[in-house]
């Protein structure tokens, strides 16, 4: 590790600890990503993105501390937050090791436990971000209309307006809108990480699922194991299945849970769509016609 001295300086403003070294960590798709040595020994994640809007890392400090906040009675792990501002956001680093079986099923009772800790509302009590886009999280009195009003319908448009989706396309994703309060049974809301796909669980060194970059708020949890489905997870079923005998324990999950699980998949396929263009918007209209 060599030591880059803008970084480190702004490093050491935010900590009040010297840095050591630094070194660049590929792989975000977002920010920039520095690995740091501390002089206490500590080593440290740095996520810098020039221009970022306006509460972009402290919301997702803020989001990991509240999936934190589970982690003692048995939820999620998720790196300790360091510092952060308008600027940045520093975490303890984990050291990435191999997925396994143990780590996954670890990681579904964990999940189980985060959900069941629950949120005050769906929603929050601030509007955040999944990736580079906005994310409105204005509460709303039930899952049905806070999931097409503030998850399904702003990115519809966006998706439109960038011409990443069809006309065709979305009149089938607003035909699934309607039908939502009959589809998904109600359940108050849970804690969720709110993206959680393959790439933001980080397998640790340590034999431990890490969840990284969330994008939290209080929704209905088919929405996180939907997630997890959607880009190919490793050792999902071992997951699944922990998951469900620790929910199991306290409030099992609705009868029909798996065959809804592309209703959930529509979102994060939009914002996919608005994010990259592409297939994705075709197909989640291809996941909203099959409940029609």
């Amino acid at each position: 590790m060599t030591r880059q001295p803008l970084v480190a300086r702004r490093a050491e403003e935010l900590l009040g600890a010297s840095v050591v070294a630094t070194a660049p960590v590929a792989g975000g798709d977002i920010a920039t990503a520095t690995r740091l040595r501390l002089s206490n020994g500590t080593t440290a994640l740095m996520k810098t993105l020039p221009h970022a809007p306006e509460r972009f890392f402290t919301t997702e400090a803020d989001g990991l501390r509240w999936l934190a906040e589970t982690t003692p009675d048995g939820g999620v792990s998720t790196p300790e937050v360091l510092g952060a501002d308008h600027e940045c956001l520093i975490i303890r680093w984990v050291e990435p090791g191999k997925n396994s079986v143990d780590a996954a099923t670890a990681l579904g009772r964990a999940l189980a436990t985060t959900h069941a800790v629950g949120a005050p509302s769906f929603g929050g009590e601030q509007d955040g971000f999944i990736g580079r886009l906005p994310l409105p999280n204005r509460p709303a009195d039930t899952w049905a209309e806070f999931y097409a009003v503030r998850r399904v319908l702003p990115y519809l448009k966006l998706a439109r307006d960038r011409g990443a989706a069809t006309p065709d396309e979305a009149a089938t994703i607003e035909a699934l809108l309607p039908r939502l309060g009959e589809l998904v049974p109600e359940e108050p809301p849970a804690r969720l990480h709110g993206d959680l796909w393959n790439g933001n669980v980080l397998w640790g060194l340590d034999g431990q699922a890490w969840l990284i970059d969330p994008a939290a708020y209080g929704g209905h949890r088919e929405v996180d194991l939907a997630m997890l489905a959607l880009f190919g997870l490793p050792h999902l079923p071992k997951v699944l299945d922990a998951y469900a005998e620790a929910a199991a324990e306290t409030t099992p999950l609705a009868d029909g849970w798996a065959d809804r699980v592309a209703v959930h998949q529509v979102f994060p396929l939009l914002v996919h769509a608005c994010h990259f263009g592409g297939g994705y918007a075709g197909r989640a209209a291809e996941a909203a016609a099959r409940f029609a």
